[in-house]
Parts: structure tokens; C-alpha cells; sequence
């Protein structure tokens, strides 16, 4: 008798984002590469950023809970425009506190979707304590999901490679563009995942102002006669565990 063929499962990317807008400014060109390859990208939006990222709503005279509303909405949105799932953990902000309930979350997610890759938060930025907080979480669930011996549902997982995506203030935050990709195939797909981002819409022109210079030094370190756009667009990530090859590329 002959095995019956079972199909491979798609490759998974896991994001784990701080608030409701950072994937989409930080790694929305990733993803939605990711997602255009028929992988299956989930997102872990640990607050809806709604204290600390939401001065919009407050100054029109918004109450708490129906700015979270907002920004929920907003963040379903752009994760749809982006073809990624969106997972909201309603941790609260400013700051985000770790707990062993939102650990547990956090390990389920992580042997529930079986990441192939891992994008969150580095390790530093001054100006917002609930990033390196984010950045914690997530490295702590990536070790407790591979542990056998750790209670929950779920198969284990292996170990994931991790990719840091950029903070807004890159020089303050010991951030340094290890990996350039490039998105400009679809980077009208993150522009208008942006744009669904109406309480942050001060961020638009700058992140694409950024993605423009990170194309700028993609094509730099790229070499000649690539074939490259002329407008090429990219993502900067730095990668904080050693990259595991057969050979040097």
C-alpha cells in the first residue's frame, strides 16, 4: 500500500508587534511579500497601542475604549490589504507589562502556527519602553515553545530564525541594516495598508521617505547590472541569532 501524498504545509511567518500599527510601518513590505508567495503570515499585536500611539483620538476628545475600537478596526484592515492574519492580546500600553498569562498566549501562537521565521521588535529604543518589552515577550515564548517539557497545546517547534525590523529612531536604538529587502513589488500593497492607519497618518511620508532610502542603499550593496528598479523600495532588519548556511552567500 502506498502512503497517500500529503501536502507540504505553506511556510509560516510569525510577527509579534507592540501596538496596532507597527507592523504595518515596520514590516508591512515582508509580510505582504510573504503573503503574495501563498505563505501564511500571522500577526501577534500584543496592544492596540491605544494610551501611547493614539494622540489623534484623544485630542478629538475619544474615550478609551472606543479609541482601542479604532484602532482594532484600522489594524484589521491593513492586515487584510497586507493578506496576513491579525491577532489582537488587548495587553494594554504604556506600558506593557509581561504576565504569565500573555506568555502562555504567546506559546500557544507559536506551536499553533509553526513559524519558519520570526519578525518582532530589537532589543533597544529609548523612546518607547513597550518595543524592548515586545522584543522580551517574544524571544522568551520562541525558547518556552521549544521546550517539551513546557504545558500547553501543541507540537514544539524548532528554533526560527528572527529578524529585528527597524525602530523609528534607528541611530538611538543600536539598529544596524544587517538585511536589506527589497519590497518594491509591493510596495503599493504597504502604502495602502498605511493608509488604512488614519490615526497614525503623520507616519505615512516618513516611512515611505525611509523605504526610498533603504532602497537606496539596497541598490549600493547589490552590485551592478541587476536589473534592479530604478525607484527600488526596501525593509531594513538586523538578525540577532547566527545565520545557518552550507555556504557563504
Amino acid at each position: 500500500m502506498t502512503q497517500a501524498h500529503v501536502p507540504a504545509r505553506p511556510r509560516s511567518t510569525l510577527v509579534v508587534t507592540a501596538h496596532a500599527g507597527d507592523f504595518v510601518w515596520r514590516a508591512g513590505g515582508a509580510i505582504a511579500l510573504a503573503a503574495a508567495r501563498g505563505e501564511t503570515v500571522t500577526i501577534a499585536c500584543l496592544t492596540f497601542g491605544e494610551r501611547g500611539e493614539s494622540a489623534k483620538a484623544w485630542r478629538e476628545g475619544r474615550k478609551l475604549e472606543e479609541i482601542k475600537a479604532i484602532r482594532r478596526q484600522e489594524a484589521e484592515k491593513a492586515a487584510a490589504v497586507l493578506g496576513a492574519e491579525v491577532r489582537f492580546f488587548d495587553a494594554g500600553d504604556y506600558p506593557l507589562i509581561a504576565s504569565v498569562e500573555l506568555t502562555d498566549r504567546l506559546v500557544a501562537v507559536y506551536r499553533e502556527v509553526q513559524p519558519d521565521v520570526v519578525l518582532t521588535h530589537p532589543t533597544e529604543d529609548p523612546y518607547n519602553g513597550d518595543h524592548p518589552a515586545a522584543n522580551r515577550m517574544a524571544l522568551e515564548a520562541r525558547i518556552l515553545a521549544q521546550a517539551i517539557g513546557y504545558p500547553g497545546e501543541g507540537d514544539i517547534i524548532g528554533a526560527p530564525p528572527v529578524f529585528y525590523f527597524e525602530p523609528h529612531q534607528p541611530e538611538m536604538s543600536g539598529f544596524r541594516p544587517e538585511v536589506l529587502l527589497d519590497i518594491t513589488e509591493v510596495w503599493d500593497t504597504k502604502r495602502r495598508a498605511m493608509e488604512c492607519l488614519g490615526a497614525q497618518q503623520h507616519l505615512w511620508d516618513y516611512y515611505t521617505d525611509l523605504a526610498v532610502r533603504r532602497g537606496v542603499q539596497l541598490k549600493r550593496n547589490a552590485g551592478p547590472n541587476l536589473g534592479l528598479a530604478h525607484t527600488t523600495m526596501a525593509e531594513a532588519f538586523m538578525r540577532p541569532f547566527p545565520q545557518i548556511a552550507k555556504e557563504l552567500a
